[in-house]
């Protein structure tokens, strides 16, 4: 009997294989992260202007008529930037049907807001549904 130390050739077949699973499920992982961190902060994007909006027209009682007005009445202190597309210029904006044609402080301006970026989300989406 020899009583040398080491590893047997299985043992260090087995060690590489099991490396090499988590390796590769790191790999699929690593893979998407960085798509879903964008859709996260365009998720968070979308419900802090929604949210403005719906303070906007809790104070003034009419929604504003563009993105830049709440900036410029301190409601936000820039438009946000789309991830997905990275730009401000495009947010889509909804805009509220005037339901009194004769009072001019009733209806109109955007009610709600929309990404424009094109293509799928990772769950089946598509981000101008969001």
């Amino acid at each position: 009997m020899r009583n040398e130390k080491g590893f047997t050739l299985i043992e260090l077949l087995i060690v590489i294989a099991i490396i090499g699973i988590i390796a590769g499920i790191a790999v699929a992982q690593l893979r998407t992260r960085p798509q879903a961190a964008k859709e996260a902060v365009l998720k968070e994007n979308l419900y802090a202007m929604r949210d403005v909006i719906d303070q906007y027209f809790a104070d003034k009682g009419k929604y504003p008529e563009s993105l830049d007005t709440l900036v410029e009445e301190g409601y936000m202190r820039k438009i946000p930037v789309d991830p997905i597309t990275n730009s401000t210029e495009s947010w889509e904006t909804i805009q509220a049907e005037d339901t009194d044609q004769g009072d001019e402080d009733s209806g109109g301006g955007i009610y709600d807001v929309k990404s424009g970026a094109p293509g799928t989300a990772l769950d089946g989406t598509q981000y101008s549904d969001w």
